[in-house]
């Protein structure tokens, strides 16, 4: 009984490894003259429509009205930073101190 449920086991494992190599596309026909034909009457006729758009004009841009049109000023140079009181000695109380 044990070989026979070991079996089973194996069987049941096995099976979708055999599932995957199932080949699910059939190999790809070349079109017909006919369908060649079709195709690029589509594609003249997809392109002449692309013709047809007129250019945009107008900028969509929603935050143009908001912007001005001048080029960004350069940011000032930071002034630098001066130590004054009793943040001269980097901030700790005891730097100068020999106390222990």
């Amino acid at each position: 009984m044990k070989i026979l449920s070991a079996a089973a086991v194996i069987v049941l494992l096995t099976a979708p490894t055999y599932a995957q190599k199932i080949n699910m596309m059939p190999d790809v026909q070349s079109k017909t003259p006919e369908e060649k034909e079709q195709d690029a009457i589509k594609e003249k006729a997809y392109k002449e429509s692309l013709r047809k758009i007129p250019d945009a004009k107008t900028s969509s841009d929603p935050w143009g009205t908001v912007r001005s049109n001048e080029a960004p000023k350069a940011a000032a140079p930071a002034k630098p930073k001066t130590k004054t009181g009793s943040t001269a000695n980097g901030g700790n109380a005891a730097a100068g101190s020999n106390v222990r």
